[in-house]
């Protein structure tokens, strides 16, 4: 792709942060697995078809497919069924700020697994964004209640955070070994769809669909735009700028989220919440800003 760093960025903010009122309507009489499986399963079929489509070989190697295996294990599968079921025992505010923290443990993993130097500058930037979540979700952290099902949701999403973030490592893994996004991305959805096929099963939870228009229509949307647009281009910011400002797209989100609400559900803005979105842009603005060379560096 030859759009610009900050496109790249921008591209998979606003679909992902749309997609929180688009699962809305996923919600209902379709266990959240077998909604999660619809959609890769879609959005791998749609991708697919537009690489072979466009001349783009979608054969790897035996081996390869270990690793495409892997990032839609933890990428698509683990990811979003954890966040999922998260969302059913706690706030959706509380899964955003649980989930920002992606912005602290991607740089961490990228030193573990690549050795990518350590800046303050990140970990700076990383505290203004997740800062500005937990003010832009105030309200909802406060009436946050105590309790067995509350520290299961909050395991649930650092368990989902930790998916992603190792997720983020195998992608760039796959593109150091040569591995073509589109293709790549595509195979990545089917084992996504795959897994939580798998979860379904072995849950035992019923195959079930809703043909209502709501339901058909967000199914839909979340399949092109909110996995196969948004996950082509964010594997593409990865790649560029690495997974330690890449991972900023989870506290630009809930900004993107909370502005659809205002049109749709009648959100109310309150001064913590404008608070909150000039820090996360200004968390932002400095992950992303390019590094001079003097600046220092902590190895």
């Amino acid at each position: 792709m030859t759009m610009s760093i900050p496109m790249l960025f921008l591209v998979p903010t606003l679909i992902w942060g749309s997609t929180w009122l688009a699962i809305t309507f996923q919600l209902g009489s379709v266990a959240p697995e077998v909604s999660v499986c619809y959609r890769f399963a879609l959005a791998s079929v749609l991708l697919a078809v537009g690489c072979l489509a466009t001349g783009r070989s979608l054969r790897f190697r035996v081996r390869d497919h270990a690793y495409l295996a892997g990032l839609g294990v933890l990428m698509m599968g683990f990811n979003y069924i954890w966040i999922y079921r998260a969302e059913q025992l706690i706030t959706s505010g509380l899964v955003a700020v649980l989930f920002s923290t992606l912005v602290f443990m991607s740089p961490v993993a990228m030193r573990l697994a690549f050795g990518t130097p350590l800046r303050v500058r990140t970990f700076v930037a990383a505290t203004f964004g997740v800062t500005g979540v937990a003010l832009l979700f105030l309200p909802e952290l406060r009436e946050a209640q105590q309790g067995g099902a509350v520290a299961l949701g909050i395991a649930l999403t650092l368990a989902a955070t930790a998916s992603a973030a190792a997720g983020n490592l195998i992608a760039i893994r796959n593109h150091r070994a040569g591995f073509p996004t589109l293709p790549a991305t595509a195979w990545g959805l089917f084992y996504g769809a795959l897994l939580a096929g798998a979860t379904v099963i072995v849950q035992g939870t019923p195959w079930t669909f809703d043909a209502r228009m709501p339901y058909v229509l967000s199914l839909l949307y979340l399949s092109l735009f909110g996995s196969v647009i948004a996950f082509a281009v964010y594997f593409t910011l990865l790649n560029r700028v690495g997974a330690g400002p890449a991972s900023y797209t989870t506290v630009s989100t809930p900004i993107i989220a909370m502005s659809l609400s205002t049109l749709f559900e009648g959100y109310r803005w309150d001064w913590p919440a404008a608070v909150g979105v000039v820090l996360v842009a200004y968390g932002i603005w400095l992950a992303l800003r390019p590094v001079k060379p003097t600046e220092s560096a902590r190895h």
